[in-house]
């Protein structure tokens, strides 16, 4: 285990301050022996401009990879990530986005101790409106954020969207392979586009990543590649972010499902 961030005094006397305190949940194995295995395939990784067969689970059907790392042919990386969250929710997840954004920064560290800081979302002010409904109150929504992906503590602007403002067709949420999602794209020394998506699995939900490191937001739902052709992302860019979100969602499978029942109305 590595050192955790610091916290306040007044973060200590919160209710949730008992999952900061905890353990983090361990990664599976075998997640841990495909970081050490090196990138994949870059005929195994989708295309961002392929993206909607992931949404609609079409990727999985075509070979592409669900857990690894690497850099595409146009060099731009890719990280995929599956995760099994027993006794999770759909509602969870819409509600946990959000929540995490407002309020304390504990809320943002207890998901990872060990790298996470603080996020802030703006505007908060419609983050908490209770007319907006729980899957839509990232939309729209920058979350400001400090984590530490491996190089060390670095300051990130996630800029969340609509689906559609992604290029989604948002026809395919609600879905049987995607109940809920949430989508952003990221400012920072390395631009990224992020998606999660999730689904009932089992006795709980299949929660799904995909980033696509590389692609930079020019306004107006346009998304381009930001590196010049004949340029390639380091597979060690990809490689640590891999590792940092096997990491935060391993423990958040493991913490949600209490978090949730103990907080969900204290928004």
């Amino acid at each position: 285990m590595g050192k955790k961030v610091g916290v306040s005094q007044e973060e200590m006397k919160l209710s949730y301050y008992k999952y900061f305190e905890q353990d983090l949940a361990p990664i599976p194995e075998e997640k841990l022996a495909i970081l050490a295995g090196g990138p994949a395939d870059p005929k195994t990784l989708i295309p961002f401009a392929k993206r909607q067969l992931f949404l609609e689970g079409k990727d999985e059907a075509e070979g592409y990879c669900q857990i690894g790392f690497g850099v595409l042919e146009d060099g731009t990386a890719e990280v995929a990530n599956t995760t099994y969250m027993p006794g999770v929710t759909s509602e969870m997840l819409d509600w946990w986005f959000p929540w995490h954004s407002v309020g304390s920064d504990l809320r943002y560290k207890i998901w990872d101790p060990e790298d996470h800081y603080f996020a802030t979302a703006y505007p908060a002010s419609y983050v908490v409106d209770p007319n907006v409904p729980m899957n839509e109150k990232t939309w729209g929504v920058d979350h400001y954020i400090m984590e530490d992906v491996g190089p060390g503590p670095e300051f990130l602007k996630l800029m969340f969207k609509k689906p559609s403002d992604m290029g989604y067709d948002m026809s395919a949420i609600g879905t049987e392979k995607c109940a809920s999602m949430v989508c952003a794209i990221g400012e920072s020394s390395v631009a990224a586009a992020m998606t999660h998506k999730w689904y009932p699995y089992k006795d709980g939900v299949m929660f799904c990543s995909r980033f696509w490191i590389g692609y930079v937001w020019k306004g107006e739902g346009v998304i381009e590649k930001a590196i010049p052709d004949g340029v390639k992302i380091p597979p060690f860019v990809p490689q640590g972010l891999f590792a940092h979100n096997i990491k935060e969602f391993t423990n958040l499978a493991a913490i949600l499902p209490s978090l949730y029942a103990e907080e969900k109305d204290t928004f």
